[in-house]
């Protein structure tokens, strides 16, 4: 019997910096002995894991995108700490609108 990941990033995810896992066309062929036995419930559980994860932090990245650039935000910063706040106003209000737009899980 094949044991089958849906997601083989999974694997990884569960057992970071083990070496020996391997699959081909998701399909599990390699399996150190020191983790736990192979069985499919397992994986399904790795790939159950790995998917509310992925669910859990998809919202990073998009705000990650949306967010104003990097060095608009610090020069918005700078101008506000001189006393000019139209800057720094209207970048926290688009940050806030990413924020709703993307709420944490």
């Amino acid at each position: 019997m094949s044991i089958t990941v849906n997601n083989p990033e999974a694997l990884t995810f569960k057992h970071e910096g083990v070496g020996g896992i391997s699959t081909r066309g998701g399909v599990i062929t390699g399996w150190p002995d020191s983790l736990p036995a192979l069985t499919q419930e397992l994986i399904d559980s790795y790939d159950a894991e790995y998917q509310a994860h992925l669910d859990a932090t998809a919202y990073a990245d998009k705000r990650k995108a949306e967010y104003p650039e990097i060095g608009d935000q610090l020069d918005a910063l700078w101008k506000d700490r001189q006393g000019d706040t139209a800057d720094a106003d209207a970048i926290a209000a688009d940050i806030a609108a990413v924020k709703v737009k993307y709420p944490k899980g």
